[in-house]
């Protein structure tokens, strides 16, 4: 069974150029791991339990999306949702961060377990 988490906060550390990611304390950077590994296991319907140590590949994505993570939650304190002067306004609006916009859907995607429909899978076979 692969132990969670999968990641260290330092392993996120190092690979982030994001000085707001960089500077997070590891109680935070653990929080943005754990939401990180818990979308790599929802997305790939795969909870890495049958195995002893998770892929470099899946590694690798909870370690971007745990930064995209921290980043996000540092950039919306700082931002401003609408601001008006004289005849000026603007409205800043936040996106979903999602596996297409990281590219980290191809690090999963050997991964991703089917799952069944409606709970049956029926295989046949020719007597």
């Amino acid at each position: 069974m692969a132990k969670r988490p999968w990641v260290t906060p330092q392993e996120v550390r190092d690979y982030s150029v994001i000085p707001e990611v960089q500077q997070r304390t590891d109680a935070r950077l653990e929080i943005d791991i754990a939401r990180a590994e818990q979308y790599v296991i929802a997305y790939t319907h795969n909870s890495f339990e049958e195995i002893k140590k998770v892929p470099q590949s899946v590694k690798t994505a909870a370690i971007i999306l745990a930064e995209a993570y921290g980043h996000k939650s540092s950039v919306l304190i700082k931002e401003v949702k609408s601001e008006t002067f004289d005849d000026y306004s603007c409205t800043y609006e936040t996106k979903e961060i999602s596996a297409e916009v990281l590219g980290i859907e191809a690090l999963l995607q050997d991964y991703v377990k089917k799952e069944p429909k409606n709970g049956v899978i029926l295989r046949m076979r020719k007597l």
